[in-house]
């Protein structure tokens, strides 16, 4: 096996993006990828705190049939601001916005994005859109649920102009990421980095930037509508003023769907990176997993009807609709197939990423199925709006979206900081998450095949069982949370020294000092093969380091 080192050779070279320069100031006003990736993981991470402490409430609620600790109007806004946070303000930012920014310029040899102040933009964008949503949560009161349907959104009470523009500015953040992304891939790319050497995390987040670049402006003017609706009464969703509601769903779900992938494409980018590196293989079929990211973004525009079988839509439509839903699974099936056929007779290590990673593909795998029960039209008219759809789609987001973050947390970890964590304790963190999630979830399957409701602040008795197993699976996902929080925490400052390459990973960013220096590279590296041939050089000698 051959890696590349980065050598220092004068005394300056231990400066580091972390300490070149230090004052709140300097990280405020930077331009350096890296430290805008930071500013990214503590203020998403933040949010992700919020969302999480509601889904604490909201499960502790449930955990008997009757109240227990909230008004039925108090359990309607908290699950609505859960759903708002986690997926507009954490789920879809989360990797592209963290582990991109750090990430995806190095992988490719570039010393920084194409559009460092759009990057720096970008977050302020995150975080005006974040205090607005934070404002109208105290201010008053939103329990629309997150897609914001009408005509209750355009009629009910509450501050929920302030919530639908709040989305609509961190549209905007999401719309700058995507373009800096596309441009940096297609144009900073190192001598000697074609398509095809690319790693498949950049093939990932470049599909995710396509789609965020194509999808969110119809997120954006649908919501401009809705708010011009309820603040002037133009009839353009509400019927009592001539508009169309399902209209509405038709806009929303348009975006929405392909949201899914903005969300899931990334993390399947991470995942190929951590089975290669801890299978100690080449990937298997490294065309086929690229292809399959581009071919998921266009096939993810034709889906969105599938959320709308009972909505009253055309028969025809609903055919369609069901076929194309079944079609899009098959290059997520491709994927989920190479990345098992790339650890068959791996040299496979266990390390706290791996453990997310066979994590993600238990629970993804499931997450994906139970997708295909749902776009069967006769299942998912007995399904829609059950429990059954909760725990579908947050094995697809949390399951898969969510366990890939983490585990490319971990992974990337010792290269953000330049310090190791506690194994013993990551794993730990990663059996009580895997234990805990799914005995949050998998419940909910049961109760929704019998019928419970989702969005029900009481239930029959009959359901308490699955409840209760829910609630207390809650406890314990929190507990994994709280250690896997704690253990990174204590690694930023108290750790071991981190090696430069404690993986044996093969991609550019491991060839260089943890942390990274400033500018990336002391000189723009020649690329000879791609990341994942382990028996190769990965670049000319002299260009980054001596070679190994």
């Amino acid at each position: 096996m051959s890696t590349g080192t980065y050598t220092a050779e004068h005394p300056e070279d231990s400066v580091n993006y972390l300490n070149v320069s230090s004052g709140l100031k300097s990280w405020l006003f930077t331009l350096d990828h890296k430290r805008i990736g930071v500013l990214y993981l503590f203020s998403i991470m933040a949010m992700f705190l919020f969302g999480g402490i509601l889904a604490m409430l909201m499960r502790f609620e449930l955990l008997g049939p009757g109240a227990e600790l909230m008004t039925a109007d108090t359990y309607n806004r908290m699950f609505t601001l859960h759903g708002a946070i986690m997926i507009f303000m954490f789920i879809i930012p989360s990797v592209p916005a963290i582990l991109g920014n750090f990430a995806l310029p190095i992988q490719i040899g570039a010393k920084d994005v194409a559009f460092p102040r759009l990057n720096l933009a970008s977050w302020y964008v995150y975080v005006t859109g974040s205090g607005l949503a934070l404002y109208a949560i105290i201010a008053g009161s939103v329990d629309t649920g997150w897609t914001f349907y009408t005509p209750y959104s355009t009629q009910v009470t509450g501050s929920v102009i302030a919530m639908v523009f709040a989305v609509f500015i961190l549209g905007f953040s999401s719309i700058f990421t995507g373009i800096n992304f596309i441009a940096t891939i297609h144009k900073l790319r190192a001598p000697g980095m074609t398509w095809y050497k690319m790693p498949l995390f950049v093939w990932g987040i470049y599909a995710t930037g396509v789609i965020q670049v194509l999808a969110t402006p119809v997120l954006g003017i649908t919501l401009i509508l809705l708010i011009l609706e309820r603040a002037f009464g133009i009839g353009i969703f509400d019927p009592s003023m001539g508009g169309d509601p399902v209209l509405f769903q038709h806009f929303f779900w348009f975006y929405s769907h392909p949201a899914v992938y903005i969300m899931i494409l990334p993390g399947m980018g991470i995942i190929s990176e951590l089975i290669s590196t801890f299978s100690h293989r080449k990937i298997f079929g490294y065309k086929a997993i690229a292809y399959s990211s581009i071919a998921i973004a266009f096939l993810s525009f034709g889906v969105w009807g599938h959320h709308m079988f009972v909505s009253g839509q055309s028969q025809y439509a609903t055919l369609v609709f069901s076929f194309l839903t079944f079609l899009v699974a098959i290059p997520s099936g491709i994927k989920v197939f190479n990345w098992v056929s790339t650890m068959y007779k791996g040299a496979i290590t266990f390390e706290t990423p791996m453990l997310f990673t066979l994590t993600f593909l238990f629970t993804f795998t499931i997450g994906g199925l139970t997708g295909i029960f749902l776009g069967s039209t006769a299942v998912d008219v007995h399904l829609t709006d059950t429990y059954f759809i909760v725990a579908h789609f947050h094995y697809v987001m949390m399951g898969g979206t969510i366990m890939a973050f983490f585990g490319g947390l971990y992974y990337w970890w010792p290269k953000i900081w330049g310090r190791m964590y506690s194994e013993i304790w990551g794993k730990i963190s990663a059996l009580l998450v895997f234990v805990g999630f799914n005995l949050t979830f998998f419940p909910m399957f049961v109760m929704g095949a019998q019928g419970m409701p989702r969005r029900y602040f009481l239930y029959p008795e009959k359901y308490q069982i699955e409840h209760v197993l829910s609630t207390g699976g809650s406890w314990i996902l929190a507990a994994g949370l709280l250690i896997m929080a704690l253990n990174l925490i204590h690694a930023m400052k108290w750790g071991p020294k981190a090696e430069k390459n404690p993986w044996g990973a093969l991609t550019l960013e491991w060839m260089i000092d943890s942390p990274p220096p400033p500018h990336n590279f002391k000189e723009t590296p020649e690329i000879e093969h791609g990341p994942y041939d382990h028996d190769k050089v990965l670049v000319k000698p002299g260009k980054v380091g001596a070679t190994t």
